[in-house]
């Protein structure tokens, strides 16, 4: 079945904003209905014409489990507009885009809201198991003997908590860390810290480039939180980071040989990506000038242990229906979970036995590094698990823009042994060629 392009009529996302060991100063759904609310005031005519909201989301909490319909309705949509939230962790933003893409392209929906947030400072701290049956007793016991014997069964080890986040960052089925199957890519490839830190730094590097050139604006929108402070802008972006600096730091996830470390790994985040899809029909009866369109998407697995590897994987398909080189496209987003499994994917595509056992096709050759992530990617700006899949489709429509380019292809590793990936093209730069 032939894929129909739909249409990216406009983004906005919130600046990412670092975690720091404390939860953040909003909840997703605050991250979300502020991106939510900018965009939708660009595009007042549209507010009335959405059928639909689709938001992807890995840790929502306790009482914003299904967060699209809060946001939906904190946005102030019409309570007939159905809401449902997507998760397929890392890619879950890619995932409500793809979902939106399925009902646009079936008829069902005309223009569709999507997009993902995360605020992973506000991830649960939970009781262990020996606490809750403790807790359980003690809700049961009745009378003052019975709890006091209750009492006497605590055990100062019960109260230990159990962080939520890194329980999500560990594989269920291989049980290793995703620092640890960064850590088997670069065994594989042979990366070493040296590589890792000078990608690292050029991520850092890249963004504040992109920022002088105001690289960011048109796709950002200020938060402002309840003490009436502004948050304009990405704020784990380091300016002194270098290869020099990032050497010193120490191996995290394969201590005390291993070379992943917190300076060469995505950051943990808080943000919203949210974008106005429509349909072709809808394009053309409302008079829209859309920003772009996605041409083409295609999802992959592979082993939990080589999750990093999902955007070779995911992406591949799609250049082969296309009859494109890896170099034929103008711009590629990779997500940076990490900077070893960037390198990795650059590694698996001129790898002749992996392309062999793994695609079936001979070696695609060396991904140029001036066509990757061009503005830097996750290492500086962060990743916040659910909103990244959106965030980095969103951006590559804005830096084809800004270049006068064409057609990218944006693709994201995912926890578990998955791949993403969704090819996009430029309509600015066909409205400038006709």
């Amino acid at each position: 079945m032939e894929f129909e392009p739909i249409y990216v009529v406009d983004g906005a996302r919130t600046p990412f904003l670092r975690a720091r060991n404390a939860p953040g100063p909003f909840s997703a759904a605050d991250l979300a209905v502020q991106a939510g609310r900018m965009l939708l005031a660009r595009h007042p005519a549209l507010e009335h014409r959405i059928d639909e909201v689709i938001i992807g989301c890995a840790s929502p909490s306790a009482d914003e489990v299904n967060i699209a319909r809060v946001i939906a309705l904190r946005l102030g949509l019409a309570e007939r507009i159905p809401a449902w939230t997507v998760m397929r962790n890392c890619a879950s933003g890619m995932q409500a885009l793809d979902s939106a893409i399925a009902n646009l392209q079936r008829g069902r929906a005309e223009v569709v809201l999507a997009g993902g947030v995360d605020a992973l400072s506000r991830a649960p701290v939970l009781f262990s198991d020996a606490m809750v049956k403790w807790l359980s007793h003690w809700y049961a016991a009745k009378g003052v003997g019975q709890r006091l014997a209750t009492l006497r069964r605590l055990r100062p080890a019960q109260l230990a908590p159990v962080i939520g986040l890194l329980k999500g960052l560990t594989d269920p089925v291989v049980g290793l860390s995703m620092g640890q199957t960064a850590e088997n890519l670069a065994h594989r490839f042979g990366i070493d810290r040296t590589a890792m830190d000078r990608y690292a730094a050029r991520s850092h590097r890249r963004v504040l480039e992109a920022r002088t050139r105001a690289a960011f604006d048109a796709e950002t929108v200020a938060l402002v939180s309840s003490d009436g402070r502004i948050h304009a802008e990405d704020d784990g972006v380091r300016d002194d980071s270098s290869e020099e600096r990032l050497a010193k730091l120490r191996p995290v996830f394969d201590k005390p040989w291993g070379n992943v470390t917190a300076g060469n790994s995505s950051q943990v985040t808080d943000g919203a990506a949210l974008l106005l899809l429509a349909s072709e029909r809808a394009v053309e009866r409302l008079g829209l000038a859309p920003l772009g369109r996605i041409t083409d998407s295609q999802w992959a697995g592979l082993s939990p242990e080589r999750m990093g590897l999902g955007p070779v994987q995911a992406a591949t398909p799609i250049l082969e229906r296309h009859g494109l080189g890896l170099n034929e496209l103008d711009l590629w987003e990779i997500n940076e979970a990490f900077a070893a499994q960037v390198l990795a994917c650059q590694a698996a595509w001129e790898d002749p036995d992996y392309c062999e056992s793994a695609l079936g096709t001979p070696a695609w050759g060396r991904l140029d590094d001036a066509r990757l992530n061009v503005d830097g990617g996750a290492i500086a700006i962060g990743h916040p698990v659910g909103a990244s899949g959106a965030r980095i489709v969103l951006h590559l429509l804005h830096a084809l823009a800004e270049r006068n380019l064409s057609r990218g292809m944006a693709s994201i590793c995912i926890g578990g042994g998955q791949g993403g990936a969704m090819l996009v093209e430029n309509l600015k730069r066909t409205e400038v060629a006709r």
